[in-house]
């Protein structure tokens, strides 16, 4: 298998809100007020850029946010709203330079063509450094908001109905991603003459129908976009069992994991390799991150300290999909030198207050790795491709047509 080309760890964070915890809002830095600016998430992502990272996620959804996994809320005391993922990256991305822009959408009940040309959109305003991060929902007060198609409620995971529905959910995701994918091939990267001269702007012998027929879409193409500076965006997705695990394996670049120790990170990279070889995809580059929530503060006392406050505030003790971290930067660098021994190539951080732990982490944290010569000192690309040590691909069409 193909992993990363050097040493260096890569390093990306998760920004949604105000932070992970419910009640990072009420905190003192966490700017709640500025939430719906502009100016809020160009400082984020400012900020991210400054520490060296990867890329940043930014998070979405097809409903309002809940603390229920399946069900909406009441609840009046917790961030609730959001703005369109895609379009945040496409504000702040004039404003960075390096830093890749990695926005979510969900791929339940939206179409591949409109996502197709919206992410390549976002790789042409920032210069090559878009990514995708593709997510599905089972959730039927989602599905009721585009009245296409009914979702039953999932009563138990582990029955067959329920796997069923699950199983057929990331198929269709994994349709999707690879719909998206011809699209951006859809035009050659010459396709465009643009000779005044000749009054000639294209070579239509350079755009291709896609043809992709499946048991979800069928799409002609070809795109209205022209091919995206790096011929295909970074597509990633999170998984936390063997069905998500497949859609990583098939279909993505960089797959988000939540081990909560080594043995778990082992387990999880070996059974990725193995569905990445089973899709005939073992000669590429594939990138398993892991995912930490992170309170970070100079004296783990003082982090300890800060978690209980925040629990108190929200009335419950937090709990996250992924392993929570309470300590100081160089405990946490510790823990990520002992993760990537156990095989993954990356983290994808997830500040529990954005105010506090992002700077904590691109100022505490990075110089942290950077003394143990273990992360970057500079950006040695300017496409997101380039920073995760991916080649820009041949397009499909070309070869097929040469």
């Amino acid at each position: 298998m193909l992993v990363s080309p050097s040493s260096l760890l890569h390093l990306a964070v998760a920004v949604d809100g105000t932070g992970w915890h419910p009640a990072s809002w009420r905190e003192p830095v966490a700017r709640p007020r500025e939430l719906f600016t502009a100016g809020y998430w160009a400082d984020l992502v400012t900020e991210a850029e400054r520490g060296l990272l990867d890329f940043v996620t930014i998070e979405d959804g097809l409903g309002p946010q809940s603390s229920r996994f399946l069900d909406p809320d009441e609840r009046t005391d917790q961030v609730r709203g959001r703005l369109d993922a895609v379009l945040i990256a496409s504000r702040v991305a004039p404003l960075t330079r390096h830093i890749g822009l990695v926005p979510t959408a969900v791929v339940t009940h939206t179409e591949p063509f409109h996502l197709s040309k919206a992410i390549a959109t976002l790789d042409y305003v920032s210069t090559g450094r878009a990514g995708l991060r593709v997510q599905i929902t089972a959730r039927p007060d989602e599905a009721a908001h585009f009245g296409r198609r009914t979702v039953p409620r999932i009563e138990a995971y582990d029955s067959p109905e329920s796997q069923g529905l699950v199983n057929d959910l990331f198929d269709e995701a994994a349709d999707y991603v690879e719909v998206v994918r011809r699209l951006w091939d859809s035009w050659e990267d010459d396709a465009e003459i643009r000779d005044v001269a000749t009054g000639r702007f294209i070579d239509r012998d350079k755009l291709h129908y896609i043809d992709f027929e499946g048991r979800h879409f069928s799409v002609k193409g070809p795109s209205i976009t022209p091919r995206p500076p790096q011929g295909q965006p970074l597509v990633t997705a999170l998984g936390h069992q063997t069905v998500p695990y497949r859609l990583i394996a098939r279909q993505t670049d960089v797959g988000y994991t939540t081990p909560h120790d080594t043995g778990q990170a082992r387990a999880i990279v070996a059974e990725i390799r193995a569905e990445q070889e089973a899709a005939g995809r073992a000669d590429e580059l594939l990138h398993v991150f892991g995912d930490l929530l992170v309170f970070l503060d100079d004296d783990p006392a003082e982090a300890a300290a800060r978690r209980d406050r925040l629990d108190s505030l929200a009335g419950e003790p937090y709990r996250s999909d992924a392993r929570v971290f309470t300590g100081t930067p160089a405990q946490l660098a510790d823990l990520l030198g002992e993760f990537q021994e156990a095989g993954l190539t990356g983290f994808r951080l997830r500040p529990a207050v954005l105010g506090h732990d992002l700077p904590a982490i691109t100022r505490g944290l990075v110089p942290e790795l950077q003394r143990r010569g273990a992360f970057r000192t500079a950006y040695e690309s300017d496409t997101l491709r380039g920073l995760l040590g991916f080649q820009r691909p041949a397009n499909r069409y070309a070869a097929a047509s040469a």
